[in-house]
């Protein structure tokens, strides 16, 4: 059963306040409030808690047993960052725009990450207007909860309830949320409740129970999901996002490392009994394609086998995440625009069963990008995909991607074409600075491209500044010419995905065939219509078998005869038979 208690400070009127802390490994806590001690009850199952009269902006720490002081791990404000002191903030906002959100299938979404693009809150703020006028209706952001130092993508965060000081006030991102509303765009935002970044978190003092011990993962400890306290913690910290904050949804990052699995159940349906009324999308990272999650009440999955079996086809690359794709990457992308994933039970390379069935999910169950934040920041040297195989491909994996009745997503700086890499960095000081550069390069000692040290050395070091430099992606300046024609491209296409796409009510795939080994077609009835899409990515012209009628976008030359160009894409509609 679920505590009823609630971490962190919170106002409950009158200028008081209720501070409550889960710390079972504590014989006595104290609440130090603007320097002064005050002692904090002792209630059941580990908990402690008091109220107290302060102002909000009070700077406040726990101590556990007169000895070790803390923040608060549920902290919404840490102005001095994550090894300052916490702050109250007060609950209250002038919001204005009303808004109860957006229905799922509008959904085109910007991934973006606040550091990069812009540098603080405000400035994303300042982009929206542009976003909007492309036909991006929603924005997710890379997660904001406090993190080691100044420079993150933001999986390290260790106080979840606290957006980093490092791009600006908490009311700052309130009023990022309403701007974007008052555009009609959705916010959307990445949040980790797998693990707790390297340094700085103070429930391994406080609570030792908040981990399962001997079940490890790629960063130490589980998280044990099966204690009260802990499901407390991360569900109320949904909840703020989605109440205090107004962002539309959330999605949560590598949920297959969260178990048992039956925790992502508890969560969403508390969710959804919290916000009824409101449009709220609750998406997820799953290597394990869990069929079954989308079906139970989440909203969508963000579906890795689209863009590597793309990948794989547009470069070629079999190593690391791509092996299961190498075989046969154009039957994959098949099944995938079919049938949504690709892997559905099946046993990979790795001798491991993935998937579930996913025949029976309208196609707005999944979330499809040619590259995302990972794809991009976890090769060495973070080139995007127009870096690998040029603007023309590259412009073909965008416009399949935005012409699917699945979710489209699209990562900063593509939609103008940009160059510029995103690596991965970070901002840990000694030792652990050493531990994350040499790990970084170690994990890349498998791939055939860098079995020499001196290959590996050349890899960025993620602690340098100078990496994240090379990682920013400011919007483009008025006088460049090259990104006025990517964006103005990149609108029209976005211009008939909405024409085509967005107003439908029914979507049913009616299936997908391979035309050669790099060329396929894929349709759908959507509503008393039927929408087409061909693509070949191979070197020679292909034979589609129908001569479309009613071509509605296009890149490439049109050929007679119901052929399809070399690098071309064409989509079109058709009438019900």
């Amino acid at each position: 059963m679920i505590t009823e208690h609630r971490w962190g400070a919170w106002p409950v009127g009158d200028g008081r306040w209720s501070f409550a802390l889960w710390a079972p490994a504590a014989e006595y806590v104290e609440l130090i409030l603007e320097g002064e001690a005050l002692p904090m009850t002792t209630m059941d199952d580990g908990w402690f808690g008091t109220q107290v009269a302060a102002p909000a902006g009070a700077h406040y720490r726990f101590r556990m047993d007169g000895s070790i002081s803390v923040a608060d791990p549920a902290s919404r404000w840490q102005p001095e960052g994550l090894c300052g002191p916490s702050a109250l903030l007060a609950t209250d906002h002038a919001w204005k725009h009303p808004w109860r959100g957006r229905p799922w299938r509008e959904a085109v979404i910007y991934e973006l990450h606040i550091g990069a693009a812009g540098g603080s809150y405000a400035s994303v703020s300042e982009q929206l207007p542009a976003l909007a006028a492309l036909g991006i209706t929603a924005i997710e952001l890379m997660p904001v909860a406090s993190f080691p130092g100044t420079r993150n993508w933001g999986y390290d965060g260790v106080l979840h309830y606290a957006p980093t000081a490092a791009y600006g006030h908490p009311a700052e991102l309130k009023a990022l949320v309403d701007r974007a509303h008052g555009l009609g765009m959705m916010v959307l935002l990445d949040v980790v409740y797998n693990h707790f970044g390297l340094e700085g978190n103070p429930l391994s003092a406080l609570a030792p129970a908040f981990y399962r011990t001997g079940v490890a993962t790629p960063w130490g400890d589980a998280i044990d999901f099966r204690e009260p306290a802990v499901q407390r913690y991360f569900i109320d910290n949904a909840l703020m996002w989605l109440e205090e904050y107004r962002f539309d949804g959330l999605r949560l990052d590598a949920v297959h490392a969260i178990q048992p699995r039956h925790f992502l159940q508890v969560l969403q349906a508390q969710v959804r009994a919290a916000l009824p009324g409101r449009h709220v999308h609750l998406v997820l990272e799953n290597e394990d394609n869990r069929a079954s999650l989308l079906a139970g009440g989440f909203t969508a999955q963000w579906n890795d086998d689209f863009h590597n079996a793309l990948h794989v086809l547009l470069t070629g690359e079999d190593e690391g995440y791509y092996r299961d794709f190498a075989d046969a990457p154009v039957e994959h992308l098949r099944r995938v625009l079919a049938e949504g994933f690709a892997w559905q039970g099946e046993v990979n390379r790795a001798g491991r069963r993935r998937g579930e069935r996913s025949a029976s999910l309208p196609p707005e169950r999944f979330v499809v990008f040619s590259h995302n934040h990972d794809q991009v920041g976890n090769r060495a040297h973070g080139e995007r995909l127009v870096t690998l195989v040029g603007q023309r491909r590259a412009s073909l994996a965008i416009a399949l991607t935005a012409l699917t009745p699945m979710v489209p997503l699209f990562f900063m700086g593509e939609p103008w074409g940009a160059s510029t890499p995103f690596l991965f960095f970070t901002d840990y000081g000694p030792p652990l600075d050493a531990v994350v550069r040499d790990g970084r390069r170690a994990e890349f000692a498998q791939f055939s491209a860098f079995q020499h040290s001196a290959e590996r050395a050349a890899i960025p070091d993620p602690n340098a500044v100078a990496t994240f430099e090379l990682s920013r992606c400011a919007w483009p300046t008025a006088d460049d010419v090259d990104a006025a024609v990517w964006l103005e491209w990149f609108g029209n296409l976005l211009a008939v995905r909405a024409r085509w796409l967005c107003p439908a009510g029914h979507v049913a795939p009616l299936g997908a065939r391979v035309l050669a080994p790099r060329a396929l077609c894929a349709g759908w009835q959507i509503d008393e219509r039927q929408w087409w899409l061909a693509i070949n990515l191979g070197s020679d012209e292909v034979q589609l078998g129908v001569a479309p009628a009613n071509v509605v976008f296009r890149i490439g030359a049109p050929l007679p005869d119901g052929r399809l160009a070399a690098d071309s894409l064409m989509a079109w509609v058709a009438p019900l038979p």
